[in-house]
């Protein structure tokens, strides 16, 4: 009875019954239908050996009968679960099955059948051998006249990807013209298309279904993942196994497509396949389309997929794509001549923009940020002409993807201490309407030798140094982006006064860039750091961040404590061999905070480096590799504390919400001891230690400088303000990473003028 595990009192009481003629020896010839086909195939799996069951089983072939999906279903799994008790596979225990699923519409059919395929060719094979061919004969496609119905049936719509095409295209992906193609990719099984596969291809390929490759694309590097609940849980699905399949033989025909389409969406479907769920994670969401789309590219080879990689780079965190890419631009950059990063510069795309960063046609103007505007105008008018709109537009999307790419280029150039000639620099950046944008507001510094900011005059571009000194390096001269870590306390101070000074606002914290030497408690633990040990942090938005920064291998979840899910290590691969590793787990009440669900708070552990495997001292590891290894850890840690909840509680919450100051938190009282004299309340603010001072009128208010959090003097009682949208737009000299800095200041010029507070909420802790 347990090999069945749902039957009803009726099925019971019948299985009952045939156990006990079958006990006493009757004979059984008159029996038929499902419950005796069901009772069958049960007992002979039971015991196969068994030539009495057996023979029931050619019983209930022979008799022909209507079977119920549900049922066959079943039918089907017992014999899957029940092959390995036997060892060799036996083909009579899927006889049955097959024959009531032959009995099934074809829909139901794919429904049984579909999701074990993959398992048992991979796992079964020789399961496979023996029932392979009967699996295929019963899926193959069956003849209709309705074009709709023709692309269903090869593309099967139990994938939600399917479900969003059909209606839509359906009609056009079974036309007479696309149809044989659509067939075609349903074939394309290997990891990598054929030549005879691709001369097939080219035979088949119709101007029609080149129409239909670019539709289905859009709609694919515009999908999501879609939450599917089945009888024991809910699952994230991307694409079917059916679906990705003939996806790939697709986007491996755009291998024959030259049309200017192809290898920016190219770059859109790598980048949606390749990230994981969500859009972060070290996983993907099809790792086999991603490889398809990186494939096609790499086979296509030229400098105009190079941009198309590096936004691949700049999101995608799963290793295995990654190493794709890496040699993808090494193959490319070795035909050039070049190093892969060297290639990256030269292939920045300009988008059409001139040398301030806009393109303006016929009155139109495309700005750097994406938006398109008409004579200085929001509202465009209809009078337009629609396909120089529709090109702006286009060229707008590719932008607003380019340039975060670009940032996090650049920003890992600074990071790495990456070295240029001048004249490299100037060409491929200052000179650059995309990548000038950014290094135009950043200090450069000449290799053991004086640092400025860029300024272009009469002999081309030269660097100026706080105090309007200029240097001219040499077009061979060897720079780099300057780091603080390398300087003096004066010299970096005289940076920073400088852009707050000129209103210069750098892409990311460069001047204002924290820095993180070894502690004396580090020193003596040697060989790993728990100076961001023991935080609570919210375990999506801390995953995301870090995934984002290049960090992997951060899984945590209920899902099988017994097999170490509640222990989890992010990694990150770092200049010369090192590679940064930092713990985390579920504390003790998880389970029940989470109801066993997903789980929504992580604990922070030691953090350490390795080499080849090798344990690394930390005073070995090089002081910046080190300084921007901990940046990402007190970042992660200052935007996803627990600590940050303007409504949380506990004893974590109060030593985090007042407690003392990070780096990161002592960068932002800096930025604000000199951002405070410029602002039109200075008169009421004053920085006395871990924060901030706001006289109101009703009350004196102390605004912690690391987590925002308010205290209300006299008697420190805690004020608590949910952040909202908007606020005063103050001119901050960097772009901000989790925007504390801002909310600070947001919060200090609502205090300053407490009397004109509305909302109840707040003025009834307040008075």
């Amino acid at each position: 009875m347990d090999a069945w595990a749902e039957l009803s009192e009726d099925d019971e009481r019948e299985f009952a019954r045939l156990d006990a003629a079958f006990e006493a020896g009757e004979e059984l010839i008159d029996e038929g239908g499902a419950e005796f086909g069901t009772w069958a195939h049960v007992r002979f799996c039971a015991d196969p050996a068994d030539e009495r069951r057996r023979a029931l089983v050619e019983q209930a072939v022979s008799d022909e009968q209507e079977w119920d999906k549900i049922t066959v279903m079943g039918l089907w799994r017992l014999a899957i679960h029940s092959a390995p008790q036997w060892g060799a596979a036996d083909a009579d225990a899927f006889r049955l099955p097959l024959a009531a699923v032959a009995s099934l519409p074809y829909p139901e059919r794919r429904q049984v059948l579909h999701r074990d395929l993959s398992w048992l060719r991979r796992y079964r094979v020789s399961t496979w051998e023996l029932i392979g061919d009967q699996v295929t004969a019963l899926l193959t496609e069956p003849e209709t006249a309705d074009p709709a119905e023709a692309a269903a049936n090869v593309l099967w719509e139990e994938c939600p990807f399917t479900a969003r095409l059909l209606p839509g295209l359906g009609p056009r992906l079974g036309s007479p013209e696309v149809l044989p193609m659509l067939r075609h990719w349903a074939t394309a099984r290997d990891s990598r298309p054929g030549l005879r596969w691709l001369w097939e291809a080219r035979e088949l390929l119709t101007g029609q279904a080149v129409e239909v490759i670019h539709e289905v694309l859009e709609e694919l590097a515009a999908h999501r993942e879609t939450s599917i609940r089945n009888r024991h849980q809910a699952e994230s699905v991307f694409v079917r196994e059916r679906a990705a399949t003939t996806l790939r033989g697709l986007i491996w025909t755009c291998e024959l497509i030259k049309e200017p389409w192809v290898i920016p969406l190219l770059g859109d479907v790598a980048v949606t396949t390749g990230t994981g769920m969500g859009g972060s994670g070290a996983n993907a969401r099809s790792e086999l389309l991603a490889n398809a789309a990186i494939g096609v590219l790499s086979r296509r080879g030229g400098l105009d997929v190079v941009a198309q990689l590096a936004r691949v780079q700049a999101k995608v965190r799963k290793k295995t794509i990654l190493a794709a890419v890496d040699r993808t631009l090494n193959e490319v950059a070795g035909q050039a001549g070049l190093s892969p990063e060297q290639l990256l510069d030269r292939t920045v795309p300009t988008f059409g923009l001139g040398p301030d960063g806009t393109r303006t046609e016929q009155g139109l103007c495309l700005s750097l940020d994406g938006r398109i505007s008409y004579e200085g105008r929001k509202t465009i008018p209809k009078t337009v002409d629609r396909e120089l709109l529709a090109d702006f537009r286009a060229t707008a999307k590719e932008l607003r993807k380019a340039v975060p790419a670009e940032r996090f280029r650049v920003e890992r150039a600074l990071a790495t201490e990456r070295i240029w000639r001048w004249r490299d620099v100037c060409e491929h950046f200052l000179d650059h309407p995309v990548t000038g944008s950014l290094a135009r507001d950043l200090i450069w510094e000449i290799l053991q030798g004086p640092a400025g900011l860029p300024v272009k005059g009469d002999q081309g571009w030269a660097l100026t140094d706080p105090a309007g000194r200029r240097i001219q390096p040499f077009p061979d001269t060897p720079v780099l982006l300057w780091h603080p870590i390398a300087h003096t306390v004066e010299e970096v101070r005289g940076w920073r006064d400088h852009l707050i000074a000129n209103d210069l606002r750098q892409p990311f914290k460069q001047a204002f860039r924290e820095v993180y030497l070894l502690t004396p408690a580090e020193e003596q633990t040697r060989d790993h750091s728990r100076r961001f040990a023991r935080h609570l942090l919210r375990y999506g938005q801390a995953k995301a961040l870090l995934t984002g920064r290049g960090w992997t291998g951060m899984s945590l979840g209920h899902w099988g404590w017994l097999y170490g899910s509640g222990e989890s290590e992010a990694a990150k691969e770092l200049p010369g061999g090192l590679t940064a590793h930092w713990d985390f787990h579920l504390d003790e009440h998880s389970f029940d905070r989470d109801g066993g669900g997903t789980a929504s708070i992580c604990v922070s552990g030691d953090l350490r480096f390795t080499a080849e495997g090798r344990g690394v001292p930390l005073a070995e590891v090089p002081a910046l590799t080190l300084s921007e290894v901990l940046r990402d850890a007190d970042l992660a840690v200052g935007v996803t504390s627990t600590g940050l909840d303007p409504e949380g509680h506990g004893e974590y919450w109060e030593s985090y919400g007042f407690g003392d100051l990070s780096e990161s938190a002592e960068v932002r009282r800096d930025a604000l001891a000199r951002l405070l004299p410029r602002l039109s309340i200075a008169g009421r603010c004053t920085l006395d230690g871990r924060f901030l001072h706001v006289k109101g009128e009703l009350r004196t208010y102390k605004i912690h400088l690391g987590s925002g959090n308010i205290l209300m003097e006299p008697n420190d009682a805690y004020l608590c303000i949910v952040p909202g949208g908007g606020g005063d737009q103050v001119f901050l000299p960097f772009e901000e990473d989790g925007g504390m800095l801002s909310l600070i200041l947001s919060k200090a010029f609502l205090l300053a003028a407490d009397t004109g507070i509305t909302d109840p909420s707040i003025t009834r802790q307040i008075r």
